[in-house]
């Protein structure tokens, strides 16, 4: 019997039960009193998962178009960029930036590696004319699976005016991130990762410094534009037609959020990424990313060069029905990658662990079945 499906993606991600009820909520009016009550609550809601009062605005989109809609409002074409990629998400909210013609430096680190601040500092040092007005960077890159320190980086911008915008859609809510007591002056991210409703909707929060950018910004935009964000939202709408049922599941998954409280969702994340680390190491296995920058989100595990990871994939979504994340692009077939993101529990964990165990086995790797899942058991059980 194969039951229910382990999805243990770095997005989309399980959703709650409770989530599910609510989206199946009947519509209602758009421009409505119930939807401007419900509009207004997520809206309260989310801040508070940003650790913001600043501006949050909800587009009915994947991350991908909050990326858009953060280049079209405060990057105007012939603007100096600098873009910190660490990864497929890093390079693409650069390119995407290029697209709506951004002059665009670029910074690689490697994959694996997060962002080295020291070197984003001197750059930044070297700009005296101050002709960058925009630093793009990822706080989270589930490519693979690394986090970038934002306050530091943030931090060795000193005085510089560029605007400090960051994409943290698989980040928000499992990665630790205060938009206002560190300075970030625009910040996305997506429905489908920690807030666990299904993919669809984006958000985009920005402070005042980013406002005054947004108005003298020549971008083209309609969809997207935050000057019509803002002035519906004065009424409790939106400019266009919002996905209703996503709201409410938004609603509840907030709920949800806030009676665990945000610092032990944090932890909780942090002891899914430490307990899975520590239980691949055991089984003699090697991780693509440090320590002390690995993902709370994901894990990416280099698999035996023998086997390869989508083979590893392969078995367990046919033997198991257990999802897991391949590798993207020049990690194709070298990673596979552990999603802990969400509604998740440390017993999935635990499970997919094991059922990886055998996978090996059954591939030949020699392996001492056990040997994870007792030390994601003894890390279990020395926990308060």
């Amino acid at each position: 019997m194969r039951g229910d499906q382990y999805l243990l993606l770095p997005g989309p991600t399980p959703v709650p039960e409770r989530v599910v009820r609510a989206m199946s909520k009947p519509m209602v009016n758009h421009r409505g009193p119930e939807f401007k009550k419900l509009l207004m609550d997520v809206t309260d809601g989310v801040k508070k998962i940003y650790r913001t009062k600043q501006h949050v605005l909800i587009y009915p989109s994947s991350g991908t178009g909050a990326l858009e809609a953060a280049v079209v409002n405060f990057i105007s074409p012939g603007d100096k960029v600098l873009a910190i990629s660490i990864g497929v998400f890093g390079d693409r909210f650069a390119k995407i930036a290029a697209q709506f013609g951004a002059q665009i430096e670029k910074i690689d680190f490697p994959w694996g590696q997060p962002a080295d601040p020291e070197v984003i500092k001197k750059r930044i040092e070297q700009d005296k004319n101050r002709e960058i007005k925009a630093v793009l960077v990822t706080h989270n890159e589930t490519s693979t699976g690394v986090f970038n320190d934002l306050k530091t980086i943030r931090e060795q911008m000193a005085d510089h005016p560029a605007l400090f915008m960051v994409d943290a859609v698989s980040g928000l809510g499992a990665v630790d991130l205060h938009m206002d007591d560190w300075n970030l002056d625009v910040v996305v991210s997506g429905s489908q990762k920690a807030f666990m409703i299904p993919p669809g909707l984006s958000l985009v929060a920005f402070n005042e410094k980013a406002l005054k950018v947004h108005h003298e910004n020549t971008n083209p935009r309609y969809y997207w534009d935050v000057t019509q964000g803002l002035k519906y939202l004065e009424k409790g709408q939106n400019p266009y037609t919002p996905a209703i049922s996503l709201y409410y599941g938004l609603d509840e998954s907030l709920r949800m959020m806030l009676e665990e409280g945000l610092d032990n969702i944090l932890a909780r994340h942090k002891g899914y990424r430490d307990m899975v680390r520590e239980a691949v190491k055991e089984m003699g296995l090697q991780l693509l990313a440090p320590d002390n920058q690995a993902s709370m989100a994901l894990t990416a595990v280099k698999a035996p060069e023998e086997i390869g990871a989508n083979k590893i994939r392969k078995y367990m979504l046919e033997h198991f029905n257990i999802v897991l994340a391949g590798g993207q692009q020049k990690l194709d077939n070298i990673i596979f990658r552990i999603g802990h993101l969400g509604y998740v529990r440390e017993l999935d964990l635990v499970a997919v662990l094991a059922a990886l165990e055998i996978t090996l086995v059954k591939m030949g790797y020699h392996l001492e079945l056990g040997a994870g899942i007792k030390k994601a058991q003894e890390i279990i059980s020395n926990r308060d």
